[in-house]
C-alpha cells in the first residue's frame, strides 16, 4: 500500500501525566501514556503522519466504522530489560498480522516498516512510561477504523490508524475457571475468526457474561458445527498438557494465529517438550481428566502471556486440574519466555528488537 514520504510531525506534550501513575500498582488497561501516533488513508495512500497528545477524538455520527464493523486492532508489549534497554517482542509479526486482518475486513494494508518507524518515535517520547519491574510492561495498541461519513454498506474509502500505549500489570491475577461453551459460537468456518476484528470480541461479551453469572471467569470456545472440539479460551489461544505432550488446536479461519502461541510452541520444542497441533475434543479432555492425564491447561496471549486454568466446567460438572504450583511444564515455558523478554538469557530466536 502506497504512502507519502515518512515524515512524522511531532507535537510533544508540555506537561507529562506520568507522576499521576502508581507504577507499583498498575491496573491493566486503565493508564495511558502521554502521546499517540496517527495517520490517515485517503486517495489510495497513507499520509499525514503525526504524534500528538493522547486525547479524545471527535467524529461525526455517520462515520462508517461506527456502524458496519470495519475496525481491527493489535496488541503488543515493550519491556525494559535488565540493562535498562527498551525492547519489543516480535512487533513486526504483529504488524504483519494487522495487515492480514485488514485484508480480511476489506481495509487497506499499511507498510510494516512505516509502523515500526512510528513505533520507535513514539517510544522515544514515552520511554519513561515503560515500567522497570519484570511483572509489568508497556502495552501497545495499534488499531485501524473506517472514517467515511456515509450510511451505506460498502468498504470505506478513508481510514485512520492510531497507536497508543499504556503501562500494565498482569491481566489475570488468579488462575481461571472456564466453562465449555456448547451454544454460542465465537467464530464460524469462513468467517472472521482469524482476524483481530472488533466484532469478534463484541459478539463474545454476552455468552461470557452468562458464564460469569455461573461463577466462571471465561469461556472455553468450541467449534460452531458440533460444539465438540476446543478452539480458544476467552480471548486467548489455549493449550493442554495431556500426559507428557503439549497439545493445542491448529490455527485456521476460526482460530487466531497468535504470536504468543507460536512463541510458546517454538520454545517448547526447543526445551524438548513433545508438541501436538491437532483437534482436541471435549470428550478427550474429560477422559484424560478421569485418567489423571490432564496435567495442565492454560491460555496464551499478549495481554496475559500464560494464564493458568484452574478448572473446566462441562455440563454442570467441574474438571479440577492439579494445583498451579505443581505444573512444571507451563512454568518452564513461562520462565523461559520471561527470561528472553527481559534479557536474562540469550535471545536465540531473534524475537527481541531494541527500540532505543
Amino acid at each position: 500500500m502506497e504512502s507519502d514520504i515518512m515524515q512524522i510531525k511531532i507535537d510533544r506534550v508540555e506537561n507529562t501525566r506520568i507522576h499521576e501513575v502508581d507504577f507499583g500498582n498498575i491496573p491493566f488497561g486503565r493508564e495511558f501514556a502521554d502521546h499517540m501516533f496517527m495517520c490517515d488513508y485517503k486517495d489510495g495512500k497513507w499520509t499525514d503522519f503525526r504524534i500528538e497528545q493522547y486525547r479524545p477524538i471527535e467524529y461525526k455520527p455517520a462515520m462508517l466504522g461506527l456502524h458496519y464493523g470495519q475496525t481491527i486492532f493489535e496488541g503488543m508489549k515493550a519491556y525494559r530489560n535488565i540493562n535498562g534497554e527498551i525492547m519489543m517482542f516480535r512487533p513486526e509479526d504483529n504488524f504483519r498480522r494487522l495487515n492480514r486482518s485488514a485484508e480480511r475486513m476489506c481495509m487497506p494494508t499499511i507498510p510494516v516498516d512505516l509502523m515500526m518507524e512510528a513505533l520507535r518515535e513514539l517510544l522515544k517520547l514515552d520511554s519513561g512510561w515503560v515500567p522497570k519491574d519484570t511483572e509489568s510492561a508497556l502495552y501497545i495498541r495499534p488499531f485501524m477504523f473506517a472514517t467515511d461519513e456515509f450510511l451505506g454498506v460498502k468498504p470505506s474509502e478513508t481510514y485512520r490508524c492510531i497507536i497508543f500505549t499504556g503501562p500494565v500489570g498482569p491481566y489475570y491475577t488468579t488462575p481461571l475457571k472456564v466453562m465449555v461453551e456448547e451454544n454460542f459460537t465465537r467464530a464460524a468456518k469462513g468467517g472472521t475468526g482469524s482476524a483481530k476484528a472488533g466484532g469478534n470480541y463484541g459478539g463474545a461479551l454476552y455468552p461470557t457474561k452468562l458464564a460469569q453469572q455461573k461463577g466462571y471467569h471465561q469461556i472455553l470456545w468450541t467449534d460452531s458445527i458440533e460444539h465438540k472440539y476446543i478452539e480458544e479460551s476467552g480471548t486467548m489461544n489455549v493449550m493442554f498438557q495431556i500426559g507428557d505432550a503439549l497439545v493445542t488446536p491448529p490455527t485456521g479461519d476460526t482460530i487466531l494465529q497468535g504470536i504468543t502461541r507460536d512463541s510458546v510452541l517454538t520454545l517448547a520444542v526447543d526445551l524438548g517438550i513433545e508438541v501436538e497441533e491437532r483437534r482436541i475434543s471435549v470428550e478427550e479432555l474429560k477422559v484424560a481428566h478421569e485418567r489423571g492425564q490432564l496435567k495442565d491447561a492454560f491460555g496464551v496471549g499478549t495481554a496475559a502471556t500464560i494464564a493458568p486454568i484452574e478448572l473446566i466446567g462441562y455440563q454442570g460438572k467441574d474438571m479440577v486440574l492439579p494445583p498451579v504450583s505443581e505444573r512444571l511444564l507451563s512454568k518452564k515455558i513461562s520462565d523461559g519466555l520471561k527470561a528472553i523478554r527481559y534479557g536474562k538469557v540469550e535471545d536465540r530466536f531473534g524475537w527481541m528488537i531494541s527500540m532505543n
